[in-house]
């Protein structure tokens, strides 16, 4: 059966570019990740899957969009990362926490449609003998004495390949992050670093679930540098800035391509043709054209290229992005995962395990050979029954303060101090 997996990165040239049974320190080599189990996989189900992370990559971008900390800067994600990670940690919610999850991620609720089309498309993207290089990779990092039930541990283990490797995160929380943020930097060529700041992890942590995705690959028709001009671009802001702009003339060759009124369509293959990139160029600078982005419009835009002659004039750019993304997911519709009352007693038979964060990073170059891009997202979990934290009381700003009766809270004095030098 063919269970080929055809990707496209979308960007928008706008301004908008948008007792765990482990034994070893690293769970793989990052160059050999595991197999899946992908038995009763189907070309329908890996579809129905591919449809579901579509569509909450729309659904996350647009609300990058109106997120105004992302409205008029460079957005770029990969939303395959973003949803195995999820993915992984709903293998492990109940209730409500794993409706919420499943509503923002329209992950398939039934197994046996998840698990083994999950499995396919990630040994589709760790296929060997390709003309591209094209990987992932899925790790657990789990406390060293905490229980966490096998039958979790070997669900995430045989269907999306997600070893675990004990960390100390009680002892050894410094050394547990820099070893996590090592191994992703191995499994992205060294793009994705510190995905883990400091700070995030703490004597709650009980258990990081990690994805990366790596992409290289050249253009079946490559640029020319010396065709390469500074050549002026309006920004989202409506700035014009010179920026290195690529060329490829019509005489060149052909590219499937397609124009309404409002869009220019542009499909540009990589070398082996199971990759391409396709860009999306609103005419006139008029973002608000194509702003309301989903899966059925995208196949609609799809199925208008035709191939033909074109002139290209392609930017030249390379960016980083980095997102916690606590607000984002909560304001999508599963805000219960980052409380006390969220459910992950599939994980560990209780209920008293949360999200932390969900942190997620970005890489994108493009160029006159091809592309490289890299992402990796992190879930962190903490344990809400552990001891608190020792919190700090530093009063180095103004403050109120009262004179009182233990007792019976009876003010005597009252007041507020704005300078102590007086």
């Amino acid at each position: 059966m063919n269970k080929v997996l055809t990707i496209g990165i979308v960007l928008l040239i706008v301004g908008i570019v948008t007792a765990t049974g482990v034994l070893f320190l690293f769970p793989y080599q990052p160059d050999q990740p595991p197999q899946a189990d992908d038995t009763g996989s189907t070309q329908q189900g890996v579809q129905e899957v591919v449809n579901a992370n579509n569509q909450f990559a729309f659904e996350l971008f647009s609300e990058f969009q109106e997120d105004p900390k992302y409205k008029d800067g460079n957005i770029f994600f990969s939303p395959y990362s973003i949803s195995v990670a999820l993915t992984m940690t709903y293998e492990g919610a109940r209730g409500q926490t794993a409706e919420e999850m499943q509503s923002v991620f329209h992950i398939p609720r039934d197994t046996n449609l998840r698990r083994p089309n999950f499995a396919a498309i990630y040994n589709d993207i760790n296929k060997k003998d390709k003309s591209y290089k094209l990987s992932t990779g899925n790790a657990l990092w789990a406390q060293q004495d905490y229980k966490f039930l096998g039958e979790y541990l070997s669900t995430v283990e045989k269907y999306y390949g997600g070893k675990a490797a004990n960390v100390d995160f009680l002892r050894e929380r410094e050394k547990s992050r820099q070893t996590i943020n090592t191994f992703i930097e191995e499994q992205t060529n060294n793009k994705i670093k510190d995905l883990i700041p400091e700070g995030v992890i703490d004597d709650r942590t009980r258990l990081v679930l990690t994805n990366a995705i790596y992409f290289k690959g050249t253009w079946v028709l490559q640029f020319d540098p010396k065709d390469t001009r500074d050549e002026d671009f309006t920004t989202n802001a409506k700035q014009t800035v010179k920026v290195p702009m690529m060329s490829l003339t019509g005489d060149d060759a052909e590219f499937a391509y397609a124009g309404t009124d409002e869009i220019q369509i542009l499909e540009m293959p990589y070398d082996g043709e199971d990759l391409s990139m396709l860009i999306i160029l609103p005419k006139e600078n008029n973002l608000g054209s194509i702003e309301s982005l989903s899966s059925e419009k995208l196949s609609e835009w799809r199925n208008m290229l035709n191939k033909q002659r074109v002139n290209i004039y392609v930017p030249k750019f390379k960016f980083e992005t980095k997102y916690f993304m606590v607000e984002t997911l909560s304001n999508m519709g599963m805000p219960i995962a980052f409380t006390n009352a969220a459910d992950f007693s599939g994980m560990d038979g209780t209920k008293n395990l949360l999200f932390q964060d969900v942190i997620h990073q970005a890489f994108v170059e493009v160029n006159e050979e091809g592309t490289e891009a890299a992402a990796a997202t992190a879930v962190v979990i903490i344990e809400i029954t552990s001891v608190p934290m020792i919190p700090t009381f530093r009063a180095d700003h103004p403050f109120i303060f009262i004179i009182q009766e233990k007792e019976t809270g009876n003010i005597l004095f009252l007041g507020r101090v704005a300078d102590p030098r007086g």
